[in-house]
């Protein structure tokens, strides 16, 4: 899983592109998580409990997207996908979800947090 963060030097907003597959990592680092060092702090800590068992499963509902936690993976996922509404699609056409759902591994996801952290703290 690749990533890049920056900043856009106009409007002090901050962006993170992650790899296909994994887009909508990014939309989450960036529209839900942002730059709130109480979140960031929060899961990081669900993070460590996860490791020791402490803590099975946990989930942070954003405004678009939430972030489902446990100890082998993380998955972001738009908050439509829980509303169970199948679409019916013609045979040879499919969804692409990398922009709506996505998966990485716990300890994957725990490198980009801290990375993504870095980076803020870098170019504040």
């Amino acid at each position: 899983m690749e990533y890049e963060f920056r900043r856009n030097t106009l409007t002090g907003t901050v962006m993170a592109n992650f790899s296909m597959d994994h887009e909508a990592l990014g939309f989450w680092f960036a529209e839900e998580l942002g730059e709130c060092a109480e979140k960031y702090n929060e899961i990081c800590q669900v993070a460590a409990k996860l490791q020791s068992n402490q803590l099975i499963h946990w989930r942070m509902v954003g405004k678009a997207l939430s972030l489902e936690l446990d100890a082998e993976q993380a998955r972001i996922f738009a908050n439509e996908l829980e509303n169970g509404e199948e679409f019916e699609l013609e045979d040879a056409m499919s969804l692409y979800d990398g922009e709506s759902e996505a998966y990485c591994g716990l300890e994957d996801f725990q490198a980009a947090l801290e990375s993504w952290h870095a980076f803020l703290t870098e170019t504040h």
